[in-house]
């Protein structure tokens, strides 16, 4: 992980990173929630499947795959569906950018594979 980010930003840009995150993060859980309750045909694996993803984000836990994999099953949505396919483009276009921006510090993955601090 921390060769894809050099550093996990911090301050400021962590902060909308974070926000980001929760939002995506938010409205996928959102809509696995609301796919259970409808249950329209076919289209029920890949709303759960974002919601996991949408988990794995809210917690900042491997975020460039998780980005990756909400940009593609969010655009399999966009040409699986015949009605309105906003909200799936605007959650696979900020699935994409958390993947290629990265979780930011307030994350599990900077604990995990951030640069660590040697006390001496």
């Amino acid at each position: 992980m921390q060769r894809l980010f050099s550093t996990f930003a911090n301050s400021w840009p962590g902060f909308g990173l974070f926000i980001q995150r929760l939002a995506v993060g938010i409205a996928l859980v959102h809509n696995g929630i609301v796919q259970l309750e409808v249950q329209k045909a076919g289209l029920t694996m890949p709303e759960i499947a974002g919601a996991i993803l949408g988990i794995l984000l809210l917690i900042g836990l491997w975020t460039p795959i998780a980005g990756i994999l909400v940009a593609v099953i969010e655009s399999w949505i966009v040409f699986s569906e015949t009605g309105d396919v906003a909200a799936p483009i605007m959650l696979a276009v900020l699935g994409g950018t958390l993947a290629m921006i990265g979780p930011g510090a307030w994350s599990i993955d900077a604990r995990l594979f951030g640069r660590k601090h040697i006390a001496g």
